[in-house]
């Protein structure tokens, strides 16, 4: 097993606390109205609750995704060529990351993640399923340039970002990523690196909407759970029963809205900053933006990709498309 122990670069207090996530939230509940970056609901519990959301019927984005892995890996393999090392931003899906992997034949693997027991746990299994492929774990946020470990630099690189994480931005904020993403890849240096990532598409507003409010409840819980992670890292006092999951299609802006709704007035405190809800107010949790083929086209574009190819599913729910880093000129 060739497995790093993993390059921790989270910025923790004295307190063991995550300096931006609790400054996220004090901003985020500060303002109006509330709202909280998606990022925070990956912490372990989270994590996991994700991936019994990717499993539920009503869930359709894996498995389309997972499908067009399956179907084009030697697509993927001719256009991308071997040898490269996989950066992925976000945990290794333990059903996707390994079709990549397979198909390409990489020279390293890179997870970034700011979960670290869950990136921990899937870079582990990840070894043990290629037990000839370097792991190199990397605990960061990856909104921001990452430092990747060493060795891994002078390789060609992929970087690989599915299951549409790309649509929980804000426009600003996804180019913003994108940026980072090249940056991190270190598109100034050598052959320009690769991107695959995985756009959601826009489609009827029914099965939008089942998809965020699923009749198991898991993903009301992955919801709720950002609440017990809150209150349990933040010294949060919020009442969790004054709080239900909506999920809603904002047709205007093109995505699937998830918010926490106060069902009565509250009063609670987070590291120590009062707070108060009235019945009906919401914490807006997580967007999930659905594409066109322009409108992903023209996101890529101003975040430095260019695209190269994109693949559909065969009932056209979800796309896959592969870019290259656009080269940086000096303006005239």
């Amino acid at each position: 097993m060739k497995t790093d122990t993993g390059i921790a670069l989270v910025d923790l207090d004295e307190e063991g606390v995550d300096r931006a996530f609790r400054a996220d939230v004090l901003k985020g509940l500060n303002q109006l109205p509330k709202a909280i970056p998606a990022r925070w609901f990956y912490d372990q519990e989270g994590s996991r609750l994700f991936e019994r959301i990717t499993q539920l019927d009503e869930y359709y984005p894996t498995r389309a995704e997972t499908d067009i892995l399956k179907t084009r890996s030697n697509e993927f393999a001719q256009l991308v060529g071997q040898g490269r090392a996989v950066v992925e931003f976000g945990s290794g899906s333990s059903v996707k990351t390994p079709l990549l992997l397979e198909a390409i034949d990489p020279a390293a693997y890179v997870p970034l993640d700011i979960s670290g027991d869950f990136l921990r746990e899937s870079a582990v299994a990840l070894s043990q399923k290629f037990p000839d492929l370097p792991v190199h774990p990397v605990e960061a946020d990856f909104m921001r340039r990452v430092s990747l470990p060493d060795g891994v630099g002078p390789l060609k690189k992929l970087g690989f970002f599915p299951g549409s994480t790309i649509g929980n931005m804000v426009p600003r904020t996804a180019v913003d990523l994108l940026r980072s993403m090249r940056a991190t890849l270190g598109a100034d240096e050598g052959e320009s690196p690769l991107l695959l990532i995985g756009m959601d598409l826009v489609k009827e507003q029914q099965k939008l909407e089942a998809a965020y409010d699923d009749s198991d409840g898991v993903t009301a819980a992955f919801n709720m759970n950002l609440v017990t992670r809150i209150n349990r890292e933040l010294s949060g006092t919020i009442p969790a029963d004054a709080l239900d999951h909506r999920a809603v299609w904002n047709d205007d802006l093109a995505r699937v809205e998830m918010h926490l709704v106060a069902n009565r007035d509250i009063d609670f405190t987070v590291s120590g900053e009062s707070f108060s809800m009235r019945s009906g107010e919401t914490i807006h949790t997580e967007n999930s933006h659905k594409f066109t083929p322009r409108s992903a086209n023209l996101l890529l574009l101003a975040g430095g990709w260019t695209p190269i190819k994109r693949w559909v599913d065969e009932d056209e729910r979800f796309s896959v498309v592969l870019a290259r880093a656009t080269e940086q000129r000096e303006a005239p």
